[in-house]
């Protein structure tokens, strides 16, 4: 049987170390901010220490029969907020300057979701895409990435490694993790794949990872040691996975009918989005074939990609596409996924919340912790 243990909790604040004040004072020389140079990042770690912010979700207690989707990041390949912003002595960006905040919602690691499938064997855990930044989703009571000279900290302080911005610690307590499912082979989607070994060198024997042909073609090159165990030297110990071919057509996981959704991420670059019940995900797009649009109907929760406020890229949809797709579709509610820096949380879901009263159209961005129960 798969086990959840426990339910999401936001980033914890700051405020836990209180009674470890004298170790994480701005004055110990473990933990040390610069006191020349770049003054924002001690505006930045002094704002995060006294951060009291909180998910709204925290408290959200499920049935053991019902299923949910976790939101486990909702950004761009760098994530948010972005360290060329934070270290810019001479520009404010206003939305990452937002997302130092512990618990603000313009917080963003790389675009995944895990679903909860509370099926007739039991509960599932089925992750949709390993980013680089996979890390820092992993369970754990405490931890915080801090810039510069201030170490990376957890359970009991014990040093872990340096990062370049403030980020926090998604607490989803996932004991087993069931499958894998790849969208396409970026690094977005597939750099945290070396880092599920913490779950097959310590939980269980294996996971199982679902991926298209052209893009386990590429994990031959770059995931080489992981695709091929037999290069690695004895006593090393890398994730033990089980690559399953998919093809465009419907398979099952853990009793779960998963169905590909084809679509292109750039000229001639495909992408699978996925169907899965009534609701259908498309994390990284450009163009919807027209042969995909039939997949699409009768779609109550569309979950989509939306890169900026203003325009699309050669590789994503901007808000203003997202949205005529919206139109096209006609889900019963949308949330967007994918967003940049360029897209405020608060004042993009304004805009939204009018539309919604002009044109009748359930739309909203995610964010990285957000949980929406469903019926599969």
């Amino acid at each position: 049987m798969v086990h959840f243990l426990g339910t999401f909790r936001p980033s914890p604040t700051l405020s836990c170390f209180a009674h470890y004040r004298h170790q994480i004072s701005l004055k110990s020389s473990q933990l040390s901010v610069p006191r020349n140079g770049f003054s924002p990042f001690r505006r930045i770690f002094q704002a995060s220490l006294q951060s009291n912010s909180t998910n709204g979700d925290a408290g959200l207690q499920l049935p053991a029969d019902q299923s949910e989707i976790i939101f486990m990041g909702t950004g761009t390949s760098e994530g948010i907020p972005r360290v060329s912003c934070l270290t810019n002595p001479l520009k404010t960006c206003p939305v990452c300057s937002k997302a130092v905040e512990l618990g603000n919602k313009n917080r963003r690691l790389n675009t995944s979701i895990l679903i909860r499938y509370a099926g007739a064997s039991g509960s599932s855990n089925i992750l949709i895409d390993a980013g680089k930044l996979l890390q820092h989703h992993r369970p754990c009571p405490v931890v915080l990435d801090a810039c510069f000279s201030i170490t990376v900290l957890s359970d009991g302080f014990l040093p872990l490694g340096v990062c370049l911005f403030v980020t926090s610690c998604i607490s989803v307590r996932i004991r087993t993790i069931d499958a894998v499912i790849i969208t396409h082979s970026h690094a977005d989607a597939v750099g945290g794949l070396d880092d599920l070994r913490d779950w097959t060198n310590n939980v269980q024997p294996s996971i199982p990872i679902y991926v298209a042909q052209r893009d386990f073609e590429v994990m031959k090159k770059t995931h080489y040691y992981i695709v091929d165990t037999s290069v690695i030297l004895p006593g090393a110990a890398v994730s033990e996975l089980q690559f399953n071919i998919m093809l465009e057509e419907p398979f099952v996981v853990r009793d779960l009918k998963i169905t590909p959704l084809p679509v292109w991420h750039g000229h001639g670059y495909r992408s699978l989005g996925f169907r899965f019940g009534n609701i259908c995900y498309i994390s990284d797009v450009s163009e919807i074939p027209e042969e995909t649009y039939p997949l699409l109907k009768d779609c109550e929760i569309l979950i989509l990609d939306a890169l900026r406020p203003d325009r699309s890229s050669s590789t994503h949809f901007g808000l203003p596409r997202a949205l005529e797709e919206v139109r096209k579709i006609q889900p019963k509610r949308t949330l967007f996924t994918g967003m940049m820096h360029l897209m405020d949380h608060e004042k993009v879901n304004d805009y939204l919340m009018k539309l919604k009263e002009t044109e009748g159209l359930d739309m909203q961005l995610s964010y990285d912790g957000l949980r929406v129960p469903v019926m599969l």
